[in-house]
């Protein structure tokens, strides 16, 4: 007889927003779009920050739904399970918001201050993975 394995509901929640959050990833595709076909006036700089807050939302997305099932299989709980669980998803906010805001505004050719998001969301990323491998290595 096979076992079903059934999502904690955190991690069923999570990952339905989650999933839900992967369509705005789709429609911001289309401003690469616009970007690629010369519709929006942007500096190369701007294309590039552009890319990268792009790739990033996906990337730590798919990266965060894979956490919830792996979030599951820990002994975790409190600030650690948060931070293995969620971490990830604050990252995948953080990290893109950091390189569209810091590039917003017209014909900027450097970030501004909001370039720390994408730090402190690299600084999260790093704390949540270290949380999630070692309640997977102490299970």
């Amino acid at each position: 007889m096979e076992t079903a394995y059934v999502l904690s509901d955190e991690s069923r929640i999570l990952t339905g927003v989650l999933l839900l959050s992967l369509v705005t990833v789709e429609t911001g595709g289309l401003y690469l779009l616009k970007i690629a076909r010369g519709a929006a006036e942007v500096t190369p700089f701007q294309e590039k920050f552009a890319r990268a807050g792009h790739a990033h939302a996906g990337v730590l997305l798919i990266l965060a739904l894979v956490c919830q099932v792996l979030a599951d299989s820990t002994s975790q709980g409190g600030a650690l399970d948060w931070l293995s669980r969620s971490g990830v998803a604050v990252s995948a906010l953080l990290m893109p918001g950091g390189f569209f805001f810091s590039s917003m505004g017209a014909g900027r050719t450097e970030p501004n201050r909001l370039i720390v998001l994408v730090l402190a969301g690299a600084l999260l990323l790093a704390l949540s993975l270290t949380s999630l491998g070692v309640g997977l290595l102490t299970a």
